[in-house]
């Protein structure tokens, strides 16, 4: 994670108020949501309740949905999380054993956004704000009891939420924990500061299991990555993740799932479209990932970021990714021994097409020899780079379709002639 430079426009016009220690409804002045359609959340969600499409709900803090409770969200409301850095992070937390119910609709998307943000239920654009911003809030983080691999134990404290609250525990032994429903969901403006150098991920998923339901997700401006899973079983489809601060997808702890039509597009300040992390404990195991496609952010000789980078014995089974518009010393690396013999053993696997257009450039890493980059001592892992190719034309990636018409990415025009 990095650190980044806030918008302090947006910022000036946002006051920060305090945060409740259990789960409050108030009124709210804030011009920038209808006079008395608004509701303020604060503290634990003890009690099974839902929020409704005619109101838009403020994140005041951390607002978590606790062990036996269930937070329904229906299909078009809206969610503005308020201003707030480290411990006054304004997050929507699903706990171990707490549930979430989001059943947006491509009609109906249910959004994330920021208070300075004054989109309402109905629109998927905002009147006000554009994709650049990012760091207004936090984000959102779901929680559960599925295994994943650390150093000393089987649970793990989820970074950002402090020690003193153990609802920010994760990880377990059920790889098949139900955190609930989460469907046609945009996540905008997020990755607030929570620490010196660390900022909150769009969406966090920590020892998430496979009895959890993640597609059609979208993730705009977040100041940290897109989506980051933490170990856990969760299978998750139809990502969108566009103009983050850091990676767009990133994985660690043994997450053993299976991503299925993911797009990345980059922005400026991109770090990775793929960054993979190996487990940290004795517990291995790799996830698998298949079509996917990620567009770099090449501007004028800007550098927006790497194809991937993968380290620290990284494993899993990626196919069918095409890459392109990336920068002329882009390359997609093995960071370490360990990384590099489990893809000489197959535990990281890299499997059929693999596609770069590489058209746009006139030097640098025109070939995928000059791609592909074994950074550790022996160096020689890519040996056999038959699985990929330089086209121009692709013939694997995502089907950019499963995000017309309800994400703002759309509408915007990033999935244009993808």
């Amino acid at each position: 994670m990095r650190t980044k430079s806030f918008k302090t426009a947006i910022f000036a016009a946002i006051v920060l108020v305090g945060i409740g220690t259990s789960c409050t409804d108030d009124n709210n002045d804030n011009p920038n949501i209808p006079t008395n359609t608004n509701v303020i959340k604060t503290g634990q969600i003890t009690a099974d309740e839902t929020w409704t499409a005619d109101k838009v709900y403020q994140l005041r803090g951390r607002v978590t949905v606790v062990n036996g409770a269930t937070l329904t969200i229906q299909a078009g409301t809206v969610v503005k999380g308020e201003a707030g850095q480290d411990a006054n992070a304004s997050v929507l937390i699903i706990a171990r054993g707490g549930k979430i119910n989001a059943q947006g609709t491509s009609t109906s998307p249910i959004i994330f956004t920021s208070v300075a943000d004054n989109i309402v239920s109905g629109q998927v654009a905002s009147p006000n704000l554009n994709g650049s911003f990012s760091g207004l809030w936090g984000g959102v983080i779901v929680l559960g009891r599925a295994p994943i691999s650390i150093q000393n134990g089987t649970q793990a404290q989820i970074e950002g939420i402090p020690p003193t609250d153990t609802n920010g525990l994760y990880g377990g032994s059920n790889p098949t924990d139900n955190s609930g429903i989460l469907r046609y969901v945009s996540i905008r403006h997020g990755g607030t500061l929570i620490g010196n150098g660390n900022e909150i991920n769009g969406l966090t998923l920590g020892g998430v299991g496979s009895g959890t339901s993640i597609d059609h997700i979208e993730v705009l401006g977040n100041l940290d990555d897109g989506v980051e899973w933490f170990g856990g079983t969760v299978n998750v489809s139809d990502l969108l993740v566009w103009n983050t601060g850091d990676d767009a997808f990133d994985v660690d702890q043994a997450y053993t799932g299976t991503i299925n039509n993911i797009i990345g597009i980059g922005g400026a300040a991109q770090d990775h479209a793929l960054e993979i992390d190996g487990p940290e404990g004795s517990l291995t195991g790799g996830f698998t990932m298949t079509n996917g496609t990620f567009v770099g952010y090449n501007d004028q000789g800007t550098d927006g970021g790497e194809y991937g980078d993968f380290r620290d014995g990284a494993e899993g089974s990626l196919s069918n990714l095409f890459f392109k518009n990336f920068s002329d010393n882009s390359d997609l690396e093995l960071d370490d021994d360990v990384s590099s013999n489990n893809y000489k053993a197959g535990t990281l696997m890299f499997g059929s097409a693999w596609q770069f257009d590489v058209s746009h450039l006139t030097s640098g890493n025109l070939t995928t020899d000059d791609i592909f980059a074994d950074k550790s001592p022996a160096g020689d892992a890519f040996s056999d780079l038959s699985f990929s190719t330089i086209v121009t034309t692709p013939t694997v990636g995502a089907d950019a379709s499963e995000f017309a018409g309800w994400t703002w990415g759309d509408v915007l025009g990033a999935l244009d002639g993808l």
